[in-house]
């Protein structure tokens, strides 16, 4: 009587986490990447990480 699901295979439920782990560690990963500039905490032409900020006043 009811509804009575089966449960999924133990192949399922392994993968269906190692897929959700890797969109969380994607989505933290570009949280912590791209995190300030969407909040705007940082324009995203200020500090891209590369050390080229000093180069530029050298040549000019």
């Amino acid at each position: 009587s009811g509804f009575n699901p089966h449960l999924p295979g133990f192949r399922y439920q392994f993968l269906a986490k190692a897929l959700g782990a890797t969109m969380w560690f994607f989505i933290l990963y570009r949280a912590r990447e791209d995190g300030p500039k969407l909040l705007g905490l940082r324009h995203p032409w200020e500090g891209h990480g590369h050390g080229h900020h000093d180069e530029h006043s050298e040549h000019h």
